[in-house]
């Protein structure tokens, strides 16, 4: 299976209970990904709206392609960890 690293950035917040299940699976899965916390990072809460139409969180972006939510099943297609 190609290991192509990818770019991954989360958007979430510390209250978020669906950004830490987010964040868990990127983990268990050996995927490197960067953490913004959009409750200390106002531009970074700005870009994801801009991007994505959406005030909610969890938001990643995997090689720039928007996820909104903890979508499994997009997740696992923009990553190739399909089974």
């Amino acid at each position: 299976m190609e290991n192509k690293q990818h770019k991954v950035i989360v958007f979430t917040s510390p209250s978020c209970s669906w950004c830490h299940k987010a964040k868990d699976y990127l983990k268990q899965n050996n995927i490197r990904f960067k953490d913004i916390d959009v409750s200390k990072d106002k531009q970074a809460m700005e870009d994801v709206v801009k991007k994505t139409g959406q005030m909610g969180v969890p938001v990643l972006l995997i090689d720039n392609k928007p996820v909104v939510g903890f979508d499994k099943k997009k997740i696992d297609r923009l990553l190739g960890l399909s089974k």
